[in-house]
């Protein structure tokens, strides 16, 4: 069995994250898993746990906006643009953005854009701060099962081969977060 944190227990989570671990924790509607968006070793046991290829990437969590700012290429980004994605943060909506040089290939795998959510969800928040950045945020389930909606089935998925589990309560949205271009405002998931 992983290593159980509560809400309590966020600065030994973050410390975990810092040393190159994975955790799974409570998203808006599902769990997820996240390590240190730098950490290329972290990242590669997240795919190998989800057995998905790599080239797929994955979005970015974080707390507030300072935490994702340098991940975007602000120069291709109009000002009415930006305007409209900070004013659905914090929130359950993930933009994509053209990415600055500060996003590590690995995170974005074969897209030229980066994934980015500015949540509200307080569990999250309160991991985003205590790591003191932004956090990789795939869903906690092998490629082609379920998305995981407990610890315990994070548990059953992983078991101990995963570092952490955030045992906190999920938010209350039916389905994962709609993933949006925030460029052209086109639907990536719905």
């Amino acid at each position: 069995m992983s290593r159980v944190f509560t809400l309590d227990g966020l600065d030994a989570a973050a410390d975990l994250l810092r040393a190159g671990g994975v955790l799974a924790y409570p998203t808006e509607a599902v769990y997820g898993l996240g390590c240190d968006p730098h950490d290329q070793a972290a990242f590669a046991k997240i795919f190998a746990l989800k057995q998905r290829p790599a080239t797929q990437g994955v979005l970015l969590i974080a707390a507030d906006f300072a935490q994702v700012e340098r991940y975007i290429d602000f120069e291709r980004v109009p000002e009415a643009v930006l305007a409209q994605v900070r004013a659905s943060w914090p929130g359950p909506h993930t933009w994509i953005f053209p990415r600055s040089a500060a996003v590590p290939d690995w995170v974005a795998g074969a897209h030229a854009g980066i994934a980015l959510r500015v949540t509200a969800h307080e569990p999250v928040v309160a991991l985003c701060r205590a790591f003191g950045g932004a956090l990789v945020s795939t869903s906690a389930n092998p490629h082609g099962e379920p998305p995981a909606r407990s610890a315990a089935t994070v548990q059953d998925y992983f078991g101990e081969v995963l570092d952490g589990v955030l045992d906190a309560p999920l938010g209350t949205q039916a389905s994962p977060t709609t993933i949006r271009d925030a460029l052209s405002g086109a639907i990536i998931r719905a």
